[in-house]
């Protein structure tokens, strides 16, 4: 039996009825968690699944699957699978994993794995369903794995190994790759690297062996020491945006298909912090309003920025406690209503104004050990 969970209201009701739903009508969504793993009692198995009901601000606890590490998921367009990294920090040696997902009871029930070259940190899925990208941070290298017909994972056929080294001689010895993002028409893929401070951007062609060739300009670089993480688009796909994580700062840049042009960066925290900075996760909202990202080390906020819609450049509207410590990963709901946000011990739920962009009252969500990625997947 499905266990219902009601979200604690620590500030306002956690729903109004003149909320508007998103255009597709989904008021049901299957949340699923990522989590570092551990061998404790009290420590997280593995992805966790729950449903998410937006317009009752209710969750019910639907399944789990263990696997290890499970850092971050990426979902196929249909809903019907998904895959996971299996991040393994202790030989920088891992994997991906491949499941079937029954959206209806949330079972997760695993097809195949592949090993990777490398600790893998991030996974994309193209909407075709032709290959997932994953990106290697121990190991400095991006692969792209095929996908059969059954969602199973096919050896990698390419693989892309970057070299240098950036000037902080602590996090950047080698390259760290962090991330590859789809661009809206899944033409080009960004991909960041932290240990080079450089987005390379490259050609994706689903069918073709290699998939991925390099555009022209090849790469754009990040201020040295910058350390670049995630990025997002604006849904109109004309503005681009990385968060880089050891500088907590925020670069915005024109997007013309494949190719960018720096606008501004801006600061996440105000001159006089002097705490520790791990900004770590960035997001768009659905109207293309607003951008957040979060920062992690000692500050554990979300800070939100405007976003001018002629020009893309920021400004930033506030910034608020997480409530909870490693903000490492959130996500806005697609209505736009609310903000999910994993940290160490719980998933929290964050109102969004649509008017101003501010996030309101923090309530209790989940309690989940490291979650560490959130996606959610509309239920017919």
């Amino acid at each position: 039996m499905k266990k219902l969970l009601l979200i604690a209201v620590l500030a306002l009701p956690l729903v109004s009825t003149a909320q508007k739903q998103p255009k597709n009508g989904y008021k049901v969504f299957d949340l699923l968690i990522g989590t570092y793993t551990g061998k404790d009692a009290s420590s997280s198995k593995g992805i966790y699944v729950y449903r998410y009901y937006a317009e009752r601000g209710e969750v019910a606890e639907m399944s789990e699957v263990d696997t290890d590490n499970p850092s971050f998921l990426t979902v196929t367009d249909d809903g019907n699978f998904v895959y996971a990294v299996n991040e393994n920090n202790a030989d920088g040696s891992g994997g991906v994993s491949a499941f079937k997902f029954n959206k209806q009871s949330g079972a997760l029930d695993l097809i195949n794995q592949q090993k990777t070259k490398g600790s893998p940190a991030h996974i994309s899925v193209d909407k075709e369903r032709k290959n997932i990208i994953v990106s290697n941070y121990g190991g400095g290298n991006l692969q792209v794995f095929p996908l059969n017909q059954d969602g199973s994972i096919a050896p990698a056929n390419q693989t892309i190994q970057y070299t240098g080294k950036g000037p902080d001689v602590n996090r950047q010895t080698e390259p760290h790759v962090h991330s590859a993002f789809f661009s809206p028409d899944e033409k080009y893929i960004m991909v960041s690297d932290l240990g080079l401070d450089k987005i390379n951007i490259y050609r994706y062609k689903s069918s073709k062996v290699p998939a991925l060739t390099p555009a022209d300009p090849a790469s754009v670089s990040t201020a040295p020491g910058s350390g670049p993480r995630h990025i997002a688009f604006t849904p109109n796909g004309k503005f681009m945006y990385n968060v880089q994580e050891m500088k907590a700062t925020v670069t915005a840049y024109t997007y013309d298909n494949g190719k960018v042009k720096e606008l501004q960066t801006i600061k996440m925290m105000p001159d006089d912090f002097n705490g520790d900075n791990g900004a770590a996760d960035i997001h768009v909202s659905p109207d293309g309003r607003y951008l957040y990202a979060s920062n992690r080390g000692t500050a554990n906020v979300i800070v939100g920025f405007a976003i001018d819609q002629v020009t893309g450049k920021l400004n930033k509207i506030g910034s608020w406690s997480t409530v909870g410590e490693n903000p490492r990963n959130f996500m806005i709901d697609p209505a736009g209503n609310f903000m999910l946000v994993g940290t160490k011990s719980y998933v929290f739920v964050f109102r969004i104004d649509k008017v101003t962009g501010k996030l309101l009252g923090a309530r209790q969500a989940i309690k989940v050990a490291s979650a560490v990625c959130l996606k959610v997947v509309p239920v017919e």
